[in-house]
């Protein structure tokens, strides 16, 4: 299913303070192209809907560069990527970030390097659990450490934080209410090396809430961390 018009398309993006070049539209094109032919055999996403799609997936993982300066040339990682969200859109909007997708799930991977690859996109993506990579040469490899919603705030720190250097920030998109999320993962974001910088709330065009915590790297992640994840799980920090 095509995706919704130019002129729609930059509509929306502009009602959130954020101008796309039609070679920028272009390539959201293509990928919701790409990425409606491998939903027909697996199941990356039950947003299926063009305006949704460009709403709910496109807008909504590039509006963290409203909230958070991400440094130019960063090397950022994509913790849970599945279908490429937010990694991806933030690919096509800043051309310079080195993107790295971690994903469990090999099918999963197979169809984010393909796709980076038909978008242009200077991104790779690895069939790794995180808390493997967290454990690996990625190790506190990163400027910036994403996460759309993948798991309790508590859990997502032990998985993501690993990764972030010093100086790096770890963004957690989550929805509109994480007030309590954030409490409970105080003691595991001090554990593992973070600060909460801040928690910006704010809304699609559609109404439904976001939170964006954006948490600072500021010691290195203690040796032991992170866990084995039915550890991580079992009881989180």
């Amino acid at each position: 299913m095509p995706l919704i018009s130019f002129e729609e398309f930059s509509g929306l993006f502009q009602s959130a303070g954020i101008c796309v070049t039609t070679e920028e539209y272009r390539k959201f094109a293509l990928y919701s192209d790409l990425l409606a032919e491998k939903n027909a055999v697996m199941n990356l996403t039950a947003i299926t809907e063009p305006r949704e799609v460009a709403e709910k997936h496109f807008l909504d993982s590039i509006l963290p560069l409203k909230f958070c300066d991400i440094p130019e040339n960063a090397e950022l990682a994509d913790v849970g990527a599945g279908a490429g969200f937010p990694s991806l859109p933030l690919g096509i909007m800043r051309h310079d970030l080195r993107l790295t997708l971690i994903d469990s799930l090999n099918k999963r991977v197979e169809f984010l390097n393909e796709t980076a690859a038909k978008l242009g996109i200077s991104a790779s993506a690895h069939h790794l659990r995180a808390e493997d990579a967290g454990r690996g040469e990625l190790r506190e490899a990163f400027d910036v450490v994403t996460a759309r919603a993948v798991s309790r705030l508590p859990v997502l720190c032990e998985y993501c934080l690993p990764l972030v250097r010093v100086g790096g920030v770890f963004l957690a998109m989550k929805g509109g209410d994480c007030a309590e999320e954030l409490r409970a993962a105080y003691t595991a974001i001090k554990t593992l090396g973070g600060k909460t910088e801040r928690a910006e709330e704010y809304a699609l065009p559609c109404g439904d809430r976001r939170t964006l915590v954006i948490i600072r790297k500021i010691n290195p992640t203690p040796k032991g961390y992170p866990r084995p994840q039915a550890k991580i799980k079992a009881k989180p920090l």
